[in-house]
């Protein structure tokens, strides 16, 4: 019984809870020091002092609760949750790769994209999935030898989950790579992954290296930072199963028989952080991850998604904050 109960209470997310708590401890702490402002400036001393003293007192809980919690996750748990697993090494002699690219309203760069990922030695097919565009990307990346599908329902998650519905279908892959069709990143980085992929269910590229990003990427220090630190919510909720990085990335291989044990389990509705659902779907799941650095490059044509500026990535890296900590909605 009591074995039972540590496993039980070991598998519980102490490092995030953790975490969180140092958060609200800081931001309370921070909270009370800065309402030295409408106190003087305004007069107001009298009113907010003792609220300030308040905050300042009390964000010493939280604080040291998120420090009995990280510890007792890294000193006490960490050898209950970290898997043992065996040397991996299970690759094809001639690995079959399918790209399959999402696509909304990239007539400008679909083409290109579909020439590079096709011309790659590995792929054996390149699939793009317009999310019913308005312009002549469906038309011009089957110009390119692409198979194009269109997915009418709006939202970059049934776009990308009929990109993997599809790539599954077409042909019997070895691996599905996930990508975009707006020259962010380029085919050249499939051979990193496929150096990976034998010893891993899925490959997350990684743009968290200055020097393989271009100086003129959508990539603001707010986002690069922001994309971090949900980055490493995400690794402390799976404490010892991954290293993580960025959770933002729209390129992955993937081990098609993992991607058919996680597909049935993911939400299409959910919309631009469906690339932080994946990944936490996949983790739930026991696939083994890992990250690989890949070259980043300035996007061809406006940013659509969360990328269109700080504001707007602030809102999605919310969302996935939200997903991460309190669950996917309906996720299965």
């Amino acid at each position: 019984m009591t074995r039972t109960w540590l496993i039980t209470v070991s598998r519980l997310p102490w490092l995030l809870y953790g975490v969180l708590l140092l958060c609200v401890g800081a931001v309370a702490y921070l909270t009370g020091v800065l309402l030295f402002l409408p106190r003087f400036l305004l007069g107001l001393d009298e009113v907010l002092r003792p609220v300030a003293a308040w905050l300042v007192w009390y964000s010493g809980v939280p604080v040291v609760l998120g420090f009995l919690f990280v510890l007792a996750d890294l000193l006490l748990f960490y050898d209950h949750k970290r898997p043992h697993r065996d040397y991996r090494c299970d690759s094809p002699r001639d690995p079959r790769v399918v790209v399959a690219l999402t696509a909304y309203n990239d007539e400008e760069s679909v083409e290109a994209a579909v020439t590079d990922f096709a011309t790659h030695p590995s792929v054996s097919g390149v699939i793009v999935v317009s999310n019913n565009s308005t312009d002549a990307t469906f038309d011009v990346a089957r110009a390119a030898g692409a198979v194009a599908v269109n997915e009418s329902r709006p939202g970059y998650g049934r776009c990308v989950y009929r990109c993997l519905s599809e790539a599954l279908d077409h042909g019997a892959a070895d691996f599905i790579v996930l990508c975009e069709g707006d020259r962010t990143f380029r085919a050249a980085d499939i051979d990193k992954f496929l150096a990976y992929a034998p010893h891993v269910d899925i490959v997350n590229g990684t743009r968290i290296v200055e020097a393989l990003c271009a100086s003129n990427t959508q990539l603001t220090t707010f986002m690069f930072y922001g994309n971090l630190f949900v980055a490493k919510l995400l690794e402390a909720k799976y404490l010892g199963r991954s290293t993580l990085t960025d959770v933002g990335t729209t390129y992955k291989l993937i081990r098609a028989k993992a991607l058919r044990r996680v597909l049935p389990r993911l939400n299409p509705s959910i919309n631009l952080e469906f690339n932080a659902h994946f990944l936490d779907t996949a983790l739930s799941e026991d696939c083994v991850l890992m990250e690989c650095p890949i070259t980043f490059h300035q996007r061809v044509g406006a940013s659509k998604g969360g990328n269109r500026d700080n504001w707007s990535a602030l809102k999605v890296g919310a969302k996935m904050m939200r997903g991460i900590i309190l669950g996917w909605p309906g996720a299965r």
